[in-house]
C-alpha cells in the first residue's frame, strides 16, 4: 500500500483535476483485494452510494489497540478514496486515529471540492466508521 507521505507528496506534482482523478483510480487498484467472506452486511459501510466493506483489525496493547483495517469498494473512484483513508489511518493506535481530521488531509491534498456530493457523504461515512471503530475500542 501506498504511504500518506507518499500519496501527498504525488498530489503536488498533480496540477489538473484528471491527473489526480486517474491517481486515484490507480491508488484504488493497489488496494489488496478482500475476500469474498469479508464483504458481509456486518462489513459494510452504511451512507456510501457505492459499495464500500470496511474490516477492523485490532492487536497489541487491549487499552489502546494499534488498528489495521481492509477495505474495498465496487466503484473505481471510490477504491481509490479507501485506499486513501486506510493510508491516513491503518496502522495507528486507536487514540491516534480518534484525534486524525482526515477530512482535512484530503482537503490539503485538494480532492475534497472535486466530490461529488454523493462520494463526499461517502467518504464522511467511511471516516465516520473507522473513528467509532477506534473509539469502542478504548477504555470508557
Amino acid at each position: 500500500m501506498t504511504s500518506l507521505d507518499q500519496i501527498i507528496d504525488d498530489f503536488e506534482f498533480l496540477d489538473e483535476w484528471e491527473d489526480r482523478y486517474r491517481y486515484v483510480i490507480e491508488l484504488g487498484k493497489s488496494l489488496p483485494e478482500m475476500a469474498e467472506a469479508s464483504r458481509t452486511s456486518e462489513n459494510k459501510v452504511q451512507g456510501c452510494a457505492s459499495q464500500v466493506w470496511l474490516v477492523t483489525h485490532a492487536s497489541g496493547d487491549p487499552e489502546d489497540p494499534l488498528l489495521t483495517f481492509e477495505g474495498e469498494s465496487d466503484a473505481h473512484i471510490v477504491r481509490g478514496l479507501v485506499a486513501i483513508v486506510l493510508a491516513i489511518f491503518s496502522g495507528k493506535r486507536a487514540s491516534e486515529i480518534t484525534a486524525i481530521d482526515a477530512l482535512d488531509v484530503f482537503g490539503k491534498i485538494g480532492l475534497i471540492e472535486h466530490l461529488s456530493s454523493q462520494r463526499a457523504n461517502g467518504l464522511r461515512s467511511m471516516i465516520r466508521r473507522i473513528k467509532s471503530e477506534a473509539e469502542e475500542r478504548l477504555p470508557a
